[in-house]
């Protein structure tokens, strides 16, 4: 029997900003090399969730969380844990394609040398571009500023950036809302072959597209008083086929949300 072990465990998760409560009582793990889809109706704390994983969130001022994130069994937010170190393991896409007003070549560079990789760097660019899919498309023009690609390839760069720094987890933040339909299908199928070598956290809006790339599924919700709370949790077929809560079953056939 395959031995699917956790990468992330999330324990008893609750997030503040100032006296908002955002997340209430999240508690799942992560599976090592498997795609996870967070899904669920605006405004549930999908994209807060996320952010904890990393301490994303530790930038917003009034932000404060309390339970666990278990990886390499620490709590990333334990005291005298480097956020910095956090975030090169667990890497982070974001929504809209952020590329930097620099070459193609400077991009995927860019963490390499803040965090004081010199060595072999076009090495390092070469494969990071090759694991995102985007090398053929740009390997000539390397040096040409990365703001004149398409949105697609501007994700791919964005991945490639984060992929740069070898990270064991690659978040996503709703990583296609941005791109057309053929730019969304090129980062799906980068999803599902970057999972050989990579754990991948996605927020997705989009069912549709969870049901195509995810192994697994969490569905969230609001409370009455707005605190985002985990309603189930398991496979994908399994959540969106048989699911065990009527609320997800609700949400997955249209009925609310």
């Amino acid at each position: 029997m395959e031995n699917l072990t956790e990468c992330l465990a999330v324990r008893n998760l609750e997030l503040w900003y100032g006296t908002f409560q955002s997340l209430r009582g999240i508690s799942l793990g992560i599976l090592h090399n498997r795609i996870t889809a967070i899904i669920g109706p605006s405004g549930c704390g999908k994209s807060s969730l996320l952010r904890c994983f990393n301490r994303m969130n530790d930038l917003i001022p009034g932000s404060r969380v309390q339970g666990e994130v278990i990886f390499h069994g620490r709590n990333v937010y334990d005291a005298g844990v480097d956020p910095a170190e956090v975030r090169y393991r667990i890497g982070m896409v974001f929504q809209k394609p952020n590329p930097f007003p620099k070459s193609v070549f400077e991009n995927v560079a860019f963490g390499p040398r803040v965090n004081g990789i010199t060595d072999n760097l076009e090495e390092v660019v070469e494969q990071a571009l090759h694991r995102a899919a985007l090398w053929g498309e740009v390997k000539d023009r390397l040096h040409k500023s990365a703001m004149e690609l398409s949105g697609g390839q501007q994700q791919r760069l964005c991945i490639a950036r984060a992929l740069a720094l070898e990270p064991e987890v690659i978040l996503m933040d709703e990583p296609c809302s941005a791109l057309d339909p053929m730019a969304t299908l090129k980062i799906e199928d980068l999803m599902k072959s970057l999972a050989a070598e990579y754990t991948i956290v996605i927020v997705t809006h989009n069912m549709q597209q969870a049901g195509r790339v995810s192994d697994m599924a969490a569905f969230m919700m609001m409370e009455e008083d707005r605190a985002g709370v985990l309603v189930e949790y398991g496979p994908t077929p399994q959540l969106f086929t048989k699911p065990r809560d009527k609320r997800t079953d609700d949400y997955i056939t249209g009925r609310f949300g």
